[in-house]
C-alpha cells in the first residue's frame, strides 16, 4: 500500500524528467547542427531527432492521465461546493459520498471502454503473438507516424490512468466514510518552507541571544528557564 500512496508522484516525475531531457537534447541538437564545425556538424546532422516531438506528446498524455489520479488523491481538483458546505453535516456527507461514487463510476466506465478499445486496436493481436497462438484475421493495428510504435501502447494510458483514478475515488470515499475528512490541498503551502522558517527563526534568536545554542530551540530554552 505504501507503493500505491506515492505511485502517481513517481510516474509523473519519471515522465516529466524524461520529456524534459528529450526536449533539451533535441533543442541543443537543432542549434548545434547549424554550427559549422567540420567533423562534429556532419555527425550531428546524421543524428535523427524527428521522433522527439511525438514521444514528448505521448509522455505528456500519460502524465495528464496519472496526474488526474493524483489530483483525486490529494484533493486538488476544482469543485463547486458552496451549496454542499452550507448543508448540515449528515446531508452534506450523503452528497459527498454520492459525488465520489459518481466519479468512481464514470472513471470505471471510461477505463472499461478504453480497455476494450485498446484490446481491439492491436493488443489482441500482440497478446496472441506473445502466447504463440494463431492470430488468424486479427488486425495488427496501426502504428505511430514517427516512432512506429503500436498505437495500442500509447492509448493504454486511458484504461490505466482511469483505473487508477477510479481506485482513488473509492479510496477517498472509504476515507471520508471512516473519518468524515476529505483530502485538502493548501495551494499556498510550499514543501520545506516550515523547516526553513524554523531555521531562520533559530538563527535570529542565536544572533540576538548568544546564550542560545545552535542545537537549542525556543521551546527547550523556555523550558530550561522555567
Amino acid at each position: 500500500m505504501k507503493i500505491l500512496d506515492h505511485l502517481e508522484e513517481w510516474l509523473i516525475a519519471a515522465l516529466m524528467g524524461t520529456a524534459t531531457l528529450i526536449i533539451f537534447f533535441s533543442v541543443v541538437h537543432r542549434y548545434a547542427a547549424g554550427v559549422s564545425i567540420p567533423v562534429v556538424q556532419d555527425w550531428l546532422i546524421r543524428l535523427n531527432f524527428s521522433w522527439a516531438q511525438e514521444l514528448c506528446i505521448i509522455l505528456f498524455v500519460w502524465m495528464a492521465k496519472f496526474g488526474a489520479a493524483y489530483g483525486v488523491r490529494t484533493g486538488i481538483h476544482v469543485g463547486v461546493d458552496v451549496l454542499i458546505n452550507r448543508m448540515d453535516e449528515k446531508l452534506r456527507g450523503k452528497f459527498v459520498i454520492f459525488g465520489l461514487l459518481a466519479g468512481a463510476t464514470f472513471t470505471g466506465i471510461v477505463a472499461t471502454l478504453g480497455a476494450g478499445f485498446v484490446w481491439e486496436n492491436g493488443m489482441h493481436y500482440q497478446v496472441f503473438q506473445w502466447l504463440g497462438l494463431e492470430t488468424g484475421d486479427l488486425p495488427e493495428g496501426p502504428t505511430t507516424p514517427d516512432l512506429e510504435w503500436p498505437t495500442w501502447m500509447v492509448y493504454s494510458a486511458v484504461p490505466l490512468g482511469s483505473s487508477l483514478m477510479c481506485f482513488r475515488f473509492l479510496q477517498v470515499c472509504v476515507g471520508f466514510w471512516r473519518t468524515g475528512e476529505l483530502p485538502h490541498h493548501d495551494h499556498g503551502h510550499v514543501d520545506g518552507m516550515e523547516e526553513e522558517m524554523a531555521a531562520l527563526k533559530a538563527s535570529a534568536l542565536t544572533a540576538h541571544d548568544p546564550s542560545v545554542g545552535a542545537g537549542d530551540t525556543p521551546s527547550s530554552n523556555e523550558g530550561s528557564q522555567k
